[in-house]
């Protein structure tokens, strides 16, 4: 088999459909997948892309060769594969989907039992040493079954059982589903909710003819936003192409960040569970911790990535996490994220509130900040390394990168992506002045 090893990344499989994934390379996953797995049936889910069906059917078929039974969920979002596996206790699951990847690509995210993720440091690499080198189990004597099963009303009911659907206010709302996966599933909330929905680019198609499904890159929302301020709504919704993120737009037009929506969050949990932990990543707004502690909590900082997440969630048994990039995790979701439940919890305490989306943003936002910065840098540590002698008289961490704390109210974080070959840069001060001057320094250091 050619050389794949670059489509399996820190947390998920991504690559060019055809020359880097295809159907045998997706059938050996399943196969290495059902090695892997404890004994049980496992779930296959598929998002709208044109070749997420056929990469589907391969993955079953190499996980029934090998014995296992697997349920087809069909598509559906990916925080739905979370609740499959969470759920009806089974042994695993795999979702294809790129994510927010162009339509060329296609890819597929991998978890075990209780929906714990397999990334690089918890089995993703032994799948892929196990493709590449073609070394799998025996195949079974007798194959697995395959039952399809429709989990859209239940996942709905598990999303309203983190609020009390019966406090949900009216609120007039624009939904932009960027032509993923969230077209198919919010409509199916949509008749529990007291909500007035203008739905945008619902209609399920994996090549995104409207605009790309990332709505951290925020000039994707220009068009919900135009709508929004034409109709005069209360604000709005913005899924990326898999569903496991969301961000809330204001009445005003202003996106809520991933680091006010994870203050706003957390700070709803802390008034449910009094003095619990919430992890937040390390390029997450320092408003967050700001909150937590205020309301009484213990804000716990961890790497970037949902799978160092999840699993620093379980550890501490934390209620909640938050991440910039608008994945928010939920402990009674199997520590798992969801783009879903966070807007409806997002929307309810609005509701809740009496206070306006615009309202609620300046409450949760303590700094002024930049919108994270992407860098092409080839000596990655030779830059780290100019930051930390530059700022060596300031307190530095390297939990994910170099961040460095600038006295109490400003600091800035450098890490290399986990996804892509670039470093990104994320900063905040109290001081728009004192920041400006700071990313304009920490730039040319980069840079060399």
């Amino acid at each position: 088999m050619a050389d794949i090893s670059g489509i399996f990344k820190a947390y998920d499989i991504r690559g060019a459909v055809g020359t880097e994934l295809n159907e045998a390379v997706a059938e050996g996953i399943g196969k290495a997948l059902a090695d892997m797995l404890d004994p049980g049936t496992v779930a296959v889910g598929r998002d709208m892309r044109p070749d997420s069906g056929a990469l589907a059917d391969a993955v079953i078929a190499g996980l029934t060769s090998q014995g296992r039974d697997v349920i087809d969920i069909g598509q559906v979002t990916s925080d739905m594969i979370y609740f499959a596996v969470g759920s009806m206790g089974l042994a695993g699951g795999a979702m294809v989907t790129a994510s927010h990847n162009p339509g060329k690509d296609n890819g597929i995210k991998l978890c075990r039992e209780q929906a714990k993720p397999i990334g690089h440091e918890s089995g993703l690499f032994a799948i892929r040493d196990a493709v590449i080198a073609g070394t799998f189990n025996p195949a079974a004597e007798k194959p697995g079954t395959v039952t399809t099963k429709n989990i859209d009303e239940g996942w709905v009911q598990h999303v309203l059982s983190f609020v009390d659907a019966d406090k949900l206010k009216p609120m007039r709302i624009a939904v932009d589903a960027g032509n993923g996966m969230a077209g198919k599933i919010f409509p199916e909330l949509e008749p529990y909710v007291p909500w007035e929905v203008d739905e945008m680019y619902f209609e399920l198609d994996g090549t995104f003819p409207n605009h790309e499904a990332n709505p951290l890159k925020f000039e994707t929302l220009s068009d919900m936003i135009s709508r929004i301020k034409e109709n005069k709504l209360d604000g709005g919704a913005a899924f990326d192409g898999d569903g496991d993120r969301a961000f809330l737009v204001d009445e005003t037009g202003t996106v809520l960040t991933g680091g006010v929506m994870s203050a706003m969050l957390a700070d709803y949990f802390l008034q449910q569970h009094p003095g619990a932990k919430i992890i937040y990543d390390v390029r997450n707004s320092r408003t967050v911790p700001r909150v937590i502690q205020a309301s009484g909590g213990e804000p716990v900082i961890e790497r970037v990535g949902h799978a160092n997440i999840k699993r620093r969630m379980l550890e501490e048994d934390a209620v909640f996490g938050g991440e910039a990039s608008g994945h928010f995790f939920f402990r009674d979701n199997w520590y798992a994220d969801s783009g879903l439940i966070g807007a409806v919890i997002g929307l309810y305490v609005a509701g809740l509130s009496g206070k306006k989306l615009s309202e609620l943003r300046k409450q949760y936002t303590h700094f002024a900040a930049i919108p994270e910065i992407n860098f092409v840098v080839e000596d990655k540590d030779g830059a780290l390394d100019r930051l930390s002698e530059a700022y060596s008289e300031y307190e530095q961490t390297r939990l994910d990168g170099l961040t460095i704390n600038i006295g109490e109210h400003t600091w800035f974080n450098v890490r290399a992506s986990n996804t892509e070959p670039v470093m990104r840069l994320n900063a905040e001060s109290d001081s728009q002045a004192v920041l400006d001057d700071l990313v304009v320094r920490v730039k040319e250091l980069i840079e060399g």
